[in-house]
Formats: C-alpha cells, structure tokens, sequence
C-alpha cells in the first residue's frame, strides 16, 4: 500500500544518489577524459488504492555519462589528424633549416667553388689559385657528405621514432583490451554501464588515434573492437595484438611498421594514415626520400660536368686531365625473401636521363618486370639483363648476374649512394687540367685571308688527340689533311680530325697551311677552366634542360614550400580540432555553475523529502496517540 514514508524514503534515497554523483562530477572538473555524469529518475510503479492510482516515488534508474558519440569521433579523427600534421611539419622543419641555410648551403658552396674556378681562370699559371680550388672542392665535398650524414641520420631517427610509437601502441591495445574485458564484466554483474572504465577507455582510444589512424566498431553493448591499417585488428574483445618494426621485405636497410599475427607479420607503412606515425612515414615517403636522392642526382651533375670537361684539357706538366670528382657507384639491395645469388651489376649511361626515383625489377621466371618503388607504377626498358643485352631505362644499365631465381626482387638506388663514395680525384695543383690540350694557328707565311678557331676537344681518349696535324689548302676551294685526300672548302665548317674540332674561316689561298699540335707548355693558357666554369652553368639534368644552380633552387624551394604547406595545414588543423574538442566539452564536459545549481536544488529536494519523513512520523504519532486514547 502506498504510504508518505516510502515516498520520501524513495526520494532521500534519489537525491542522495544526485548529490554523489554531482560531489563526483566536482571532483573530476581537472580530471582529463571525465566525461560528466547525470542520474536518470524514474517513477516507481504506482499502485491502486480506493480505486485510485497512487504514486510510489522516485527511483534512480541509472547513472549515465553525458555523452555524445558523433561529436567524440569527430574530436579523437582531427586530433588524429593533427598529430599527424604535427609531426610531418616538426620533421619537414628539420629538413628545410638544413637545405635552406643560405650562408652554409649547397648553393653558398657550389658558388665559393666556382669563384675558385673564376680565379684559376683569371690566373691559371698561380699555384696558389689552384690550391685554393682543391681547397674549395675538397670543402664543396665535406658539405656534402655533412649533408649526406644528416639525412641519413634523419632517417635513422624516424625509423627509432616508428619503432618507439609501435611500443607505444601495443601497450595501449593491451590496456585497452583489458578495459573491454572489465567494462563487460561489471556491465553483465549490474546490468549498467561503469561510467569512469568508459571513460577511461575512451581517454585510451583518444590516446591511440593520435599515434596511428583507427577505426572503432561497437560489438554489443559494451565492447568495444579496433581496427588499423587495412582493416587489420588491433583489438578484438579483451585480446590485443601488437605492432613491432620488421625490415622492409624488398629493402632491408628500412624498417617497417608491422602487426604480430599468428601467420608472422603483416606490414603496415603503406597503410598506415593519421597520427604520429602516419606523420612519419608520409615524410620520410614524399619529402627525406627524395631530397636524399635529388642530393644525390646534384652530386653526380657537378661531378660528372667537372670530369667530362677537366678530362679535356690539360695540366701544368703537360699531361692531359683525368676526373676531378670520384663518385660513389648505383646502390643495390636484394630483397630478403630472394632464394637466388645472383648479383646486379648498374651503371649509369646518362645523367640527364636520371630521375630521383628508386626501382624494383622482379625477376617473373618468364623474364623481368621493372616498377616504380614507391608509387608501384611500370617503368618501361628494353633489353634482357644480360651483359650483350642490358636491361636499358631512365639513364641506368643493368646486368643482372648467374643465379637469379624466379620470383627474386632487387631495388635499385641510381643516386643514393653517390655522395657515399664522394672525394676530390686529385690533390696536385698542377694537375688541374686549366689549359686546353691543343692550340691552332695559321702559318705566318699564308697569304690569304683565312683564320682558324682554338680548337675544342671532342673525344679525349682519342690517341692521336696530340699529334701535329697540318692543314694545307691544295687550292682556294679544298684541302688535305696531313697529305690525305682533298676536301672541299665550306668558311666555317666544321673539321674533326683526331678527336679535336676546328673551323676556318676567310679566303685561305692555294698553298696556305694551318697547323694544331700539342698545347704542353702553354701554362698561362685557361681555356679549359673557362670551360670547366662554363659547365657548371651549362643545362645537364632532366634531359639537358636544368642546371645544377637551377636544381640546387628546386630542391631547396621544394622543401621550403612543402614545409610552408606542411605547417599552415598544422595550423587549420589544430584550429579544427579546437571547435571539435571545445564542442564535445560542450556537451561532456563539468561546468561547475551547473554542478553548483544542481546541488542546491539537489540539497533542497534532500531536504524536502526529509521533511516528509518527518512529518510521515508525526502522524503515525498522532495515530498512536488516538488510538491508546
């Protein structure tokens, strides 16, 4: 039967519960995660009396979190995204405060090399000039290989970095899992959910999603599954598999990120999007991979503009150039699945052709496919690998040696490795090739009006390239060669003999001869280190069309620019995540005016409901009272 007692038992006890939860949600107004409480009232069943329905109380149903689940995912995807950004943009900092330093670099450098180069050129019988261009190449060098260092030291940084994140995640799978299984336990035990373990896996899931990118799937009504990669389970129930770094199966010098299954391991990299790590592999895959190898492209166009020009000239003692630069040789790795021993041999053929892209060539047992390492895209070639018959594509050829299997995989790094084996060929100024190897001059005899030009150098491995050669003019319309066969006479044509070039210009008269011979001796002659200077100005990547200056630009413009994107998108991000963050607070968070409100009206509804207990006493007093009466 209904009765005032249990009413205001009902309600004391209700307003108890609100007062705790509201002292509780006070409690945790700093506690990062807390998501406020509220409890849930519901009228007890009423019951017939005197054939009327009347009321039994109040109960408190359940206490719930204030929570919104759209607003939470939006929240933990751009605080994903963030980490991300923040990430990419702290690395990419990095990478432009090295490339970009105007006073120390690569172009500050290059520049001090070729006023080295402008002296010798000014001055080549100066010894000390000489000197002071070893000096500035052997320094040209040394900033090279510095930079060289600090990129693969970046690169070893992000692969410790991976490596720490991978621990990182495993541990908060494992602590999440564990959460599953005692938020299922304690909602199967009382049939509600327990607040603060939602809580506190909800901070856990916030934590992880700003390491890796996850997708989260309710299972029931309290377990919650994780996901990454490709669809890859991170968390199933109360069961938790763990992330670890393997070495890179086709390219073992780079770690990748990997989840442990039963199976072995699957690699993630590619896979991988948002948080920390995503930041990390999407930096190393679009701005440290090819600044190392467009450093590398740079290298080889310097060394390879100096070797082909000093090769044609000659040096103080007569002798003709050899290279100026050694550089270090096509980097090759064998992928570790392969069961074959064969060895590639790679050489490159032509620098303009080169690209800054690394390859994989697979052998199919039908023959070889060549793709694009990072993108996966085909790379078309001709040829079959053999030594009469080289794999033939962007610049390299290849040769692939005895004992290839099917199903093997090499990858190819044309300019990785090229400031690896960097150094100044010579250290003797006098062997600094700044003179031409051969001078022309007309006989002072002659009697017409005919001119010879200096004569260039066109094929330095020539053995004749020194051996006096005469021209004699048979008549006003042709001439011989050292006594050779007549040939017409065109002004200005070119003449090729002996791997040299020159052309004669005017009207040379029958009987009039020009000579070119060995330039030994002529050490205040600088036509070659005008040249050597010429060179480096000269158009020599991407097919001729890009100077060494205007790539050292783009490279260094590049990273500066994806530097800039890099950091603006940071900075939307974060304003992004700010909305979303302040509007789940909105919604979850502990507003102490509220909470303060909610106390006292739950203080005066305590006291009310005390006040019918009190007064529910004093009539059953009063009955008593009437009744012995």
């Amino acid at each position: 039967m209904p009765d005032m007692l249990g009413t205001g038992l009902s309600g004391l006890r209700a307003m108890q519960r609100a007062l705790d939860t509201t002292a509780h949600n006070i409690s945790n107004v700093s506690t990062d995660g807390y998501s406020r409480q509220r409890v849930d009232f519901t009228t007890r069943t009423p019951q017939s009396f005197g054939g009327n329905w009347v009321g039994n109380g109040v109960d408190a149903a359940a206490v719930r979190r204030v929570y919104d689940q759209y607003v939470s995912q939006q929240a933990r995807q751009s605080g994903g995204n963030l980490a991300r950004l923040e990430a990419f943009s702290t690395q990419a900092a990095r990478l432009d405060d090295m490339l970009g330093d105007t006073s120390n670099g690569i172009g500050a450098s290059l520049q001090s090399f070729t006023d080295a180069l402008n002296e010798v050129s000014s001055t080549p019988s100066s010894v000390p000039a000489r000197q002071v261009l070893l000096s500035q190449g052997q320094a040209l060098v040394e900033r090279l290989k510095n930079y060289d260092s600090r990129l693969r030291e970046m690169d070893a940084d992000v692969n410790t970095r991976i490596s720490g994140e991978a621990r990182d995640i495993s541990q908060l799978a494992t602590d999440i899992a564990k959460l599953n299984e005692n938020i299922s336990s304690a909602t199967a035990g009382t049939g509600q959910p327990p607040n603060d373990l939602l809580d506190q896996r909800d901070k856990l899931i916030d934590q992880l999603s700003s390491k890796i990118g996850v997708s989260v799937v309710a299972e029931g009504d309290s377990t919650l599954n994780i996901f990454v990669g490709n669809g890859q389970p991170l968390v199933l129930g109360n069961t938790a598999s763990q992330l670890t770094t393997a070495p890179d199966a086709i390219d073992p010098e780079r770690l990748t990120l990997a989840l442990k299954t039963p199976a072995g391991t699957v690699d993630l990299t590619r896979a991988v999007s948002g948080g920390t790590v995503g930041g990390l592999v999407d930096y190393r895959r679009e701005m440290l991979d090819p600044a190392r190898n467009d450093l590398g492209r740079i290298t080889l166009a310097v060394a390879n503009q100096m070797n082909n020009q000093h090769r044609e000239g000659m040096d103080l003692n007569g002798n003709l150039g050899g290279d100026f630069f050694n550089v270090g040789n096509v980097g090759t790795t064998d992928a570790l699945a392969n069961t074959g021993s064969a060895q590639l041999t790679v050489t490159r053929t032509s620098i303009g052709a080169l690209t800054s892209n690394d390859y994989v060539l697979l052998n199919t047992g039908a023959g070889y496919t060549l793709r694009n390492k990072e993108t996966g895209a085909p790379v078309a070639f001709t040829g079959t690998g053999t030594v009469a018959d080289p794999i033939l594509f962007d610049g390299l050829s290849l040769v692939v040696g005895a004992g290839s299997n099917s199903g093997d995989q090499y990858v190819i790094h044309p300019t990785r490795d090229v400031i690896t084996g960097l150094s100044v060929a010579i250290t003797d100024p006098s062997r600094i090739a700044a003179a031409a190897p051969i001078r022309a001059a007309a006989a002072t005899t002659n009697a017409g009006t005919g001119k010879i030009s200096t004569g260039e150098v066109i094929d330095a491995t020539n053995a004749n390239l020194l051996t006096t050669t005469n021209i004699v003019f048979t008549s006003a319309s042709t001439y011989s060669v050292n006594g050779g066969p007549n040939v017409a006479y065109t002004a200005g044509s070119d003449i090729n003999v002996n791997g040299w070039r020159v052309q004669i210009s005017g009207a040379p008269a029958t009987g009039d001869s020009f000579s070119v011979r060995n330039n030994a001796g002529a050490v205040g002659d600088n036509r070659n280190a005008f040249a050597l200077a010429d060179a480096l100005k000269a158009g020599v990547l991407d097919n001729g069309t890009t100077s060494v200056a205007s790539a050292v630009e783009r490279l260094t413009s590049d990273v500066g620019l994806a530097t800039r994107s890099a950091q603006n998108s940071r900075d939307a991000a974060q304003s992004v995540n700010e909305s979303d963050v302040a509007a789940r607070d909105a919604i979850s968070g502990v507003n102490l005016d509220e909470e303060a409100a909610n106390m006292l009206r739950f203080q005066q509804a305590y006291q009310a409901n005390a006040q019918i207990i009190s007064i529910a006493g004093q009539m059953f007093d009063t009955l008593l009272a009437a009744v012995r009466g």
